[in-house]
């Protein structure tokens, strides 16, 4: 089922769900080489979503096989500097969305503890979870392992639809004045690039998955 749009602007109407969709149909054929953004919440969610996407086909180099150290640890480097670009971008989403919502009134409103840019995060992941699940569908159609990957497939669908409700609904909560969120910086270690950074964030390494 399609989930309905989630994000409104003006007149206008953003769904990130088929924001994320359309953009990885794109990238399959023609990937742009860095993310683009005009400031606007639309590129926002495209950018952000496009470092998603990067980083797991940098984690799928990470863990391939044969890869020498040098090789790990400039695909780790890549990592880190990716994910403090998408945290960052996480962070303009929430100050768009904001920008777009009247003042809150933490007196009468509830404080919903994950911002609208971090539930879009994970809209995105997802999409890419959903699309990964189904390249594995089709390639093992033929064996007993083909209708699992397609179970798994149908159930992060469903998520994804479940969280987009929860956006649209926390949308219209911080419209009416209902529910509120604050930006929550990420301040991740990693960001300075020069000789003197601190320790870097690394992740666990997963079999190797088809690219989405």
């Amino acid at each position: 089922m399609k989930a309905e749009p989630v994000v409104r602007k003006g007149v206008g109407m953003i769904d990130p769900v088929t924001l994320h969709e359309e953009a990885l149909d794109r990238w399959s054929t023609d990937p742009p080489a860095h993310p683009e953004t005009d400031g606007g919440l639309a590129s926002l969610i495209l950018a952000e979503h496009y470092c998603n996407w990067r980083l797991w086909r940098l984690e799928n180099e990470v863990r391939r096989p044969g890869q020498n150290d040098a090789a790990v640890a400039a695909a780790k480097r890549e990592i880190d500097r990716w994910n403090q670009l998408r945290n960052d971008l996480i962070e303009r989403i929430d100050e768009q969305v904001l920008a777009e919502l009247p003042p809150a009134d933490p007196s009468g409103a509830e404080q919903h503890s994950e911002t609208a840019g971090q539930m879009i995060d994970r809209l995105s992941i997802l999409s890419l979870k959903i699309r990964t699940m189904r390249s594995w569908a089709a390639l093992e159609a033929e064996r007993s392992s083909g209708p699992d990957w397609q179970e798994k497939a149908d159930i992060l669908a469903e998520q994804r639809n479940d969280l987009a409700r929860c956006l649209r609904r926390l949308w219209d909560d911080c419209k009416a004045g209902r529910r509120y969120f604050k930006i929550y910086r990420q301040f991740k270690t990693y960001r300075d690039p020069g000789p003197d950074r601190g320790p870097t964030e690394g992740s666990a390494r997963k079999p190797t998955r088809p690219p989405p």
